[in-house]
């Protein structure tokens, strides 16, 4: 099996270099790994050390050595940068078309979301009982304990999804999804922000997809350390909702 591991970056500088070294490190037996960067324009310095990457790669050279000294096969990555800043959606759009893996899973750059535990979601593919599989933070996964509102924000659009779709996930919002690459292909996505989730569960429930849920760890962050979506986001993700269950 070769898995696509699709990542939009945006002002990460913090965390890229840790990101990148868990994604490497994750033990998956028999699995070849393909990582895709995205990088939504940048303007914190994560866009330049992504470009020194590049830049290494047209020499042919597999390894960056960060300014802390840690060391990063870059063998494997392929970096592709946004002339602009498109949003999440957009990134995933464009790292979706460029995968060439049997699999594709979403890994967001900011160390919220455990790549050790990427084995747990390709299991159910790997046994051909699934074609989508999401990872819930709300199964039973330790998590750090954080804002409330959202996670009631979460809970309601999760139902109001699941009363439109009729499945019965108890996290949409999730970023670790798992695709079947054929699925991906099927599917023209048209959402650029955080949008996305709603958009592309509704569209994987009108394939009539296997999808199943696995528990997975959450290691949450504040705004202070970087948070990103708002309320906004809510609003457009309940119109996303409408627009993508009852109009197409």
């Amino acid at each position: 099996m070769k898995l696509s591991i699709v990542i939009p970056v945006y002002n990460e500088i913090k965390s890229i270099i840790s990101i990148l070294l868990a994604v490497q490190g994750a033990s998956l037996d028999g699995v070849e790994k393909e990582i895709i960067i995205v990088d939504d324009f940048s303007n914190d310095g994560t866009r330049e050390i992504l470009q020194e990457m590049a830049g290494l790669k047209t020499k042919s050279q597999e390894v960056y050595t960060a300014s802390s000294g840690e060391v990063l096969d870059i063998s494997n990555i392929r970096l592709m940068f946004q002339p602009k800043n498109c949003g999440k959606g957009a990134a995933l759009r464009w790292g979706f078309g460029e995968a060439s893996g049997d699999v594709v899973i979403i890994q967001d750059a900011d160390l919220e979301y455990d790549p050790n535990e990427y084995s747990r979601l390709l299991e159910p593919i790997q046994k051909n009982v699934a074609d989508v599989v999401y990872g819930s933070r709300f199964l039973g996964g330790p998590h750090r304990v954080l804002y409330y509102r959202h996670y009631l924000a979460n809970i309601f659009l999760t139902a109001l999804s699941n009363l439109l779709t009729n499945i019965n996930l108890t996290d949409m919002e999730t970023c670790y999804k798992a695709f079947r690459k054929e699925i991906l292909d099927q599917i023209e996505l048209q959402q650029d922000r955080f949008g996305f989730e709603p958009e592309i569960t509704a569209k994987v429930a009108k394939l009539k997809c296997r999808i199943y849920e696995i528990p997975i760890s959450y290691y949450g962050r504040t705004y202070e350390e970087g948070k990103k979506i708002g309320w906004r986001d809510g609003l457009n993700a309940l119109w996303c909702i409408l627009r993508y269950n009852l109009f197409g």
